[in-house]
């Protein structure tokens, strides 16, 4: 058994004379596993490091001192008066700089590079560093917060621009490639694939994000994610993390998203949006059954505010909208960024379920910032309860609904505990609007339809929540 080792050797000395070594080489791409190395040097010198310089003041106070008025701090712990500096008159503070590291890319010859907005938000100098390392002073086109998207323009000629692909026909499990700068290190490449696409972010209404487990950590933001093609199908933009670094989950605004704000603030400076207005909820398993839908699907309306496209198209409270402008809405965070994209003032079919029945509506759009959005909160009143809803409610005056902006509804004042109402979600101080489309217009009101519905059913409540208006689903034992 000791001699193996020997004979394997002699052997692979033996294989090795008889075939280069290069023969001997395994290429990634033999085993179908993409090779990067030449998308890379295609793709990498059009990408860029942006710095940014913000300048900052600076106190030279005790630390425990920190934000008191220096007068009072002389008057009472005897601070010396500077010397020279008139009593009336406050120290000039210092001035510091603030630097900030991030990406981007250049999309044009003539010197426009895209990156997120939250990478040179509050800046007051902008510097981009070029793959051969030289360095320009950039000016800001227009940035858009909502999409995190920010266009900057440098003076220059001639440059390597990246290719701008699609985005609306990405697939998961596709390779894609990205090219930034995470803590500052240059040029630093990166690769994985598309885990999800359509995601939704809490306070990114308006970006159905792509999501991918690419290694991406501070610095990165604003670089371009890639597809095997070498063209650009998305702008790293955020990351999940608990740590600071990267933990697996990347996201990334996608392209068609980003190059439409583009165009916009190319032209206007600015970025205009539609606003249908209606405050919409997702359709879970339960509220589809109660909806009649096989399966949970589209945007249920809670509420349309007055005044607005949806108001003056028809949309009501307790449709579900599961078409816009011919594209599918198959959960509710589909509908904003769609809407948000949709030209002012351009007419579009909406198709919802209204009452189990699928109806059209046409649209015509307002701009978001023009937009007002009414919802207001609900008083107390006095009242009745119900043993078979589990819930006491109390009728409410004809200034209450007023100021609700409600033609009807009651208030709950007490939830029973294990009853059909907490088991629906209700809560003190919900204003029940409609229980199975039906008006709850007082407390009797409410007795004779609760008494009426069928048992063991799931049956859509409308209710006024903390402002907003949403749909629960009840079933009666």
């Amino acid at each position: 058994m000791k001699q193996l080792p020997v004979l394997f050797s002699a052997a692979l000395v033996s294989l090795v004379a008889l075939y280069p070594v290069q023969s001997l080489a395994v290429k990634a791409s033999d085993y179908g596993l993409p090779d990067f190395t030449k998308l890379v040097e295609e793709t990498n010198l059009s990408v860029v490091n942006i710095s940014t310089i913000k300048k900052v003041t600076s106190r030279k106070d005790l630390p425990q001192f920190r934000g008191m008025p220096e007068e009072l701090l002389r008057h009472f712990f005897g601070l010396p008066q500077l010397p020279g500096e008139p009593r009336s008159t406050p120290r000039e503070e210092p001035r510091e700089e603030a630097h900030s590291l991030g990406s981007g890319f250049v999309i044009s010859e003539d010197g426009y590079i895209l990156t997120n907005h939250h990478v040179i938000d509050g800046a007051d100098e902008i510097i981009v560093r070029m793959r051969d390392r030289s360095e320009l002073i950039a000016e800001v086109v227009g940035t858009d917060a909502r999409t995190d998207v920010a266009l900057l323009k440098i003076d220059a000629d001639d440059l390597p621009y990246a290719k701008i692909g699609r985005s609306d026909n990405l697939k998961v499990g596709q390779w894609v490639l990205a090219i930034g700068e995470p803590f500052g290190l240059d040029f630093t490449a990166t690769h994985g694939i598309i885990s999800a696409l359509g995601r939704s972010l809490p306070d990114d209404t308006y970006v159905p994000f792509i999501q991918s487990d690419v290694p991406i950590n501070p610095g990165n933001s604003g670089g371009p994610l890639l597809n095997l093609a070498g063209e650009v199908i998305g702008i790293n933009s955020q990351i999940y993390s608990k740590t600071g670094g990267y933990m697996g989950l990347s996201f990334s605004i996608p392209i068609d998203i980003a190059m439409n704000v583009v165009a916009q603030l190319k032209d206007n400076g600015k970025v205009v949006r539609g606003y249908l207005g209606v405050q919409i909820q997702e359709v879970t398993s339960d509220l589809a059954k109660s909806f009649g839908l096989s399966k949970p699907q589209g945007a249920l309306v809670g509420e349309t505010y007055p005044n607005t496209a949806a108001k003056k198209a028809g949309i009501e409270a307790g449709d579900i909208i599961l078409e816009f402008d011919g594209k599918k809405i198959k959960k509710s965070s589909d509908l904003p960024p769609i809407v948000g994209v949709t030209p002012i003032n351009k007419k579009v079919k909406v198709k919802v379920l209204r009452n189990g029945k699928e109806k059209i509506f046409r649209v015509r759009l307002n701009a978001l910032d023009q937009a007002e959005q009414i919802a207001e909160s609900a008083p107390e009143n006095s009242g009745l309860k119900n043993n078979r809803l589990g819930a006491k409610v109390k009728n409410l005056d004809k200034d209450d609904l007023e100021t609700l902006g409600l033609p009807f509804g009651v208030i709950i004042t007490e939830v029973q505990s294990g009853g059909a109402a907490q088991k629906a979600g209700l809560r003190k101080g919900d204003i029940v609007v409609t229980i199975d489309f039906k008006p709850i217009k007082n407390a009797k009101e409410l007795v004779k339809v609760v008494k009426r519905l069928p048992e063991g059913r799931s049956l859509p409540v409308r209710v006024v929540r903390n402002k907003r208006s949403l749909f629960l689903p009840l079933v009666l034992d």
